[in-house]
C-alpha cells in the first residue's frame, strides 16, 4: 500500500511575471509556465509515479497546470477534480496591484505583514488562517481517506493553499508555514504512513 501524495505549485502564471497579487483572479500559464508544467510532468515520469486521481483549485493556472502534466506521464484519463477549497488566497483589495505598488500604497511593513502573517487579513481579504480553515478541510475529508486507502493523489495547487497542507504534512507552527516558500513548479512527495503521518518526503523539483 503505497499511501503517495505529490504537490505540485502551478506553472509561472502572466501576474507572476508582472510581481501582481493574483489571488481568485484567474490569468493563464506564461510560456515559461507551461514548461515548468511540462518538466513536473517530466520528473515524475523519470520517477516512474502515477496515479489514481488527481485535484487542482478551479483557476486556470492549476487546471492547466494539472492537464499538462497529466498529458506528460500518460493519465490524462484519470479522474481529476477541480475544488474552490483549493484555490490561492484572496488578496481583496491587494488583488491586480503590483506588489511595490502596494507598498508605495500601505508601506513596506505593512505590506509584509499581510503577506507573511499567519492571521492577519489584507483589506476584504483573507490570512493564511482563512486559507488554512477551507483547504484543509477538503483535504480531511476528500483526499486523505483515499490515501489511507491506498490510493495515489496528485494535487496541483497555489503557493498558499498547498501551504495550508504543508501545516499537518511538515507538522509546522503557524509562524513557519507563513514563512515557507514554493516556487512557481514546485513539486513534493509524500509517503504516508498508515496513521496519516509522514514517513518519507522529497522535493522532486524546486
Amino acid at each position: 500500500m503505497q499511501r503517495l501524495l505529490v504537490l505540485v505549485r502551478h506553472g509561472q502564471s502572466e501576474w507572476n511575471l508582472k510581481n501582481l497579487f493574483t489571488g481568485w483572479k484567474d490569468p493563464d500559464l506564461t510560456e515559461l509556465g507551461v514548461e515548468e508544467a511540462r518538466a513536473a510532468g517530466r520528473v515524475l515520469k523519470a520517477k516512474g509515479l502515477c496515479f489514481d486521481r488527481a485535484y487542482s483549485s478551479n483557476l486556470a493556472r492549476a487546471r492547466n497546470t494539472l492537464e499538462i502534466i497529466l498529458a506528460e506521464i500518460g493519465q490524462s484519463e484519470i479522474p481529476a477534480l477541480g475544488s474552490e477549497a483549493l484555490n490561492e488566497r484572496d488578496y481583496g483589495e491587494l488583488t491586480g496591484l503590483n506588489k511595490d505598488e502596494a507598498r508605495r500604497k500601505w508601506g513596506d511593513a505593512q505590506v509584509r505583514l499581510w503577506r507573511r502573517s499567519y492571521d492577519v487579513r489584507p483589506p476584504n481579504g483573507e490570512s493564511l488562517k482563512d486559507t488554512v480553515a477551507r483547504a484543509l478541510p477538503f483535504y480531511c475529508e476528500e483526499i486523505l481517506p483515499r490515501l489511507l486507502r491506498g490510493e495515489r493523489i496528485l494535487i496541483v495547487a497555489h503557493g498558499n493553499s498547498l501551504r495550508a497542507l504543508l501545516l499537518v504534512l511538515d507538522q509546522l507552527t503557524p509562524q513557519g508555514v507563513a514563512e515557507t516558500e514554493l516556487a512557481t513548479g514546485t513539486v513534493l512527495l509524500y509517503r504516508l504512513r498508515e496513521d496519516s503521518t509522514v514517513e518519507d518526503k522529497e522535493v522532486l523539483k524546486s
